[in-house]
């Protein structure tokens, strides 16, 4: 393919607007995209004019306002384009049906904040994202509000928060002399998946409702050989990640690296960083392209956070910086970073945020699929915590300690032969047990799970930080001598804050009993990280902000936990579902089996040894027998629970009903290793990981 000829052909993007919309059109949407202008609603049917004559070019007969409704996923309701006229149609888009659509908003959750009667709900245009064509239909992405005016959707609260940046961003920049339009957050989630045989997924029934094994006997082989990691990747995989790339290629994903992860079956899509709102919606698409593409291949894409066992899980690298519009990166810190004043306020900024908010930051990416994840020796721990590298560590250290700072020099690297090139090395290392790490002009937020929207945590990450920014400008603005101003702002604050900042191995075991020392928040799970967004000084970050109001922070709160009930009790009912009906009889049967065995032995000589037999009817039988009782006890505390009164009903979930699961899950996979697989009911592990060539 001519990849710079067929990128982003399906889509919206500047150079077709430039071409097919009027100059003072044009110029009027440009300036609400690249320097936040309010969008002059005049232009809006020129607009929809021109995106339906393209879309129809594209093969389009249906439009859809495509938006993020509270339930984790995308939502769209398609319209055609066609309009009666006489006893024929015509394709039309008026500037009104682009801005403005209506959707039922009634079996969406809302957390509260809009009442069951009260169904009306709005889709509004976000002139920000590009409009895009996908089978058949043009999805513009919008954003989605109750009929009262609170918010339903990510994408609302993102964009506020956004602008909350800007604002406050360009109060510290203009301390500095520098005028700029716009300052963007942008993000490059990196994303990890599995992708296994069609075949053998749909012969698991808890793959199919939950997304992930809730019963599994390691395969003899797992990633202990490290040799997946970075692996040639197998035809199959490949013709796969071809395609995949060739189809976001053409929606305008910047997907840039692929490659094989550590687990077995495991792979990485990473894209190039783009502004904060498109970059949510690009990897919206990206997941639902990612499942399309594998269903063509035979392969299914499992997004889970820990769809198996044992072996390592999947996350979404949140790689997250501020640029301005003339290209100014704020977390840049260049040659000479200990006279960088700015950049030293800007990081200051940064690690007073996460500290100060560091319990809503972890909550942001709470749920139950990440909690199997997070602190579990293939993922950052579940304690915040900023990672600075060699060169920025050392610089805050003197900093903190009022010491002079010695910059490291530009070290040239080789392997030492002479063919061997000489290359610079960077200023620091890389540490992967960090969940925010400093990685050269960026941050990487590592905590995030696999299928989660990033809009969450970038959300939390840019309304913490604007609060930052603005107690700094409040306090700088109008100073005499800004440089020495800044100096002492950056000194008091990355020594009130140096708690957060850790440079060492998060796995290790003094890290835990360090942070608890520091006074770092440890919340393991869903049900203990997400009651701090209750917190009033929570709440009152992003009120205060224009980000949340109170009810649609309270709303957030409730609607992550009511999922995290609902998924715990799915995942309950199916494992449930899977014992009774399908591995208890299928193990009695086995038991039965052997015990014929024994008998017909016994019946030609009573000499014939059988004690092999015997041995695993008497395991299997008393493994059986307790995994009976453990899943009784299961559906006992499972009843027991009120799940409409979340907060108590999230601990039960988490403190009872996994703890109960756990026990049969061990039990179960106990008697799958002794098991004939004749008799077994599911494929294994080593059918789900190896199948796939």
């Amino acid at each position: 393919m001519n990849l710079p000829e067929k990128f982003g052909e399906n889509v919206f993007n500047d150079s077709v607007q430039k071409e097919t919309l009027p100059s003072e059109v044009y110029k009027a949407l440009r300036a609400t995209i690249e320097a936040g202008n309010r969008l002059d609603v005049s232009i809006a049917g020129a607009v929809a004019s021109a995106m339906k004559k393209w879309a129809v070019s594209k093969g389009a007969t249906h439009y859809t306002h495509w938006f993020q409704p509270l339930t984790g996923l995308t939502a769209e309701k398609h319209d055609s384009f066609i309009e009666p006229e006489g006893d024929k149609v015509i394709m039309r888009l008026t500037g009104k049906s682009l801005i403005v659509g209506e959707s039922d908003a009634s079996s969406f959750p809302s957390g509260g904040s809009r009442a069951t009667y009260m169904a009306r709900g709005y889709t509004a245009w976000d002139p920000t994202s590009p409009a895009f064509v996908r089978g058949g239909t043009l999805y513009i992405p919008t954003v989605f509000v109750s009929y009262t005016g609170d918010t339903l959707d990510k994408k609302s609260p993102l964009l506020r928060s956004m602008t909350a940046v800007d604002k406050q961003a360009k109060r510290i920049l203009k301390l500095f002399g520098i005028e700029c339009k716009k300052v963007s957050t942008t993000v490059g989630p990196e994303q990890e998946y599995f992708l296994i045989s069609e075949e053998e997924y749909y012969k698991r029934k808890d793959l199919r409702l939950t997304g992930r094994t809730l019963f599994g006997a390691p395969a003899s082989r797992g990633q202990e050989l490290e040799d997946h990691y970075f692996g040639a990747i197998k035809p199959k995989v490949a013709e796969f990640m071809r395609d995949l790339d060739e189809q976001l290629w053409s929606y305008g994903v910047l997907s840039k690296t692929k490659h094989n992860e550590v687990a077995p079956a495991q792979h990485e899509m990473a894209p190039v960083f783009t502004t904060a709102n498109v970059a949510v919606d690009t990897n919206m698409l990206t997941m639902e392209i990612m499942r399309n593409v594998a269903k063509k291949h035979g392969l299914v894409c499992l997004l889970h956070e820990k769809p198996f066992e044992g072996i390592n899980g999947s996350g979404k690298h949140n790689n997250w910086s501020m640029s301005t519009d003339k290209g100014l990166n704020l977390l840049n810190p260049g040659a000479n970073p200990e006279s960088n004043t700015l950049f030293k306020l800007v990081l200051a900024a940064v690690i007073k945020a996460v500290d100060d908010y560091q319990g809503i930051l972890r909550a942001s990416v709470a749920s139950a699929g990440n909690d199997h994840r997070l602190g579990a020796n293939e993922a950052p721990p579940a304690i915040i915590s900023v990672y600075l590298g060699d060169q920025l560590g050392a610089l805050v250290d003197s900093i903190v300690k009022d010491k002079n700072y010695t910059a490291g020099k530009v070290v040239q690297a080789s392997i030492g032969v002479p063919e061997s090139p000489i290359f610079p090395k960077d200023a620091t290392d890389r540490n992967r047990t960090s969940p925010f790490a400093f990685t050269g002009n960026k941050f990487e937020f590592r905590m995030l799970g696999s299928q989660a929207n990033v809009a969450d945590a970038n959300i939390c990450l840019n309304t913490i930080v604007a609060d930052a920014f603005e107690q700094f400008a409040n306090e700088l603005e109008g100073a005499a001598d800004i440089e020495k101003a800044a100096n002492k702002v950056i000194s008091r604050e990355l020594k009130a804050h140096s708690r957060i900042i850790f440079n060492h191995d998060g796995y290790g075991p003094e890290w835990e009993p360090e942070a608890a020392r520091r006074g770092l928040l440890n919340n393991k799970n869903t049900a203990d990280a997400v009651p701090l967004f209750y917190e009033d000084k929570n709440v009152d970050v992003f009120v205060h902000q224009g980000v949340f109001t109170r009810s649609e922070a309270i709303a957030r709160a409730d609607i992550r936990l009511e999922n995290y009930i609902k998924i715990i009790n799915i995942e309950a009912l199916t494992m449930l579902e899977m014992v009774k009906r399908d591995i208890i009889p299928s193990v009695s049967d086995y038991v039965a089996e052997l015990c014929r065995n024994v008998a017909s032995k016994q019946a030609v000589s009573g000499s014939i040894p059988c004690d092999s037999e015997k041995d695993v009817i008497a395991k299997l039988a008393e493994l059986n027998d307790k995994t009976y009782k453990a899943a009784q006890q299961l559906e006992s505390h499972l009843k027991a629970i009120d799940k409409d009164d979340v907060k108590p009903a999230s601990q039960s979930m988490a403190h009872v009903i996994i703890p109960d699961m756990e026990r049969v899950r061990a039990l179960v996979d106990g008697m799958e290793t002794l098991t004939s697989s004749d008799f077994w009911p599911y494929p294994t592990y080593f059918d789900l990981l190896y199948s796939v060539k």
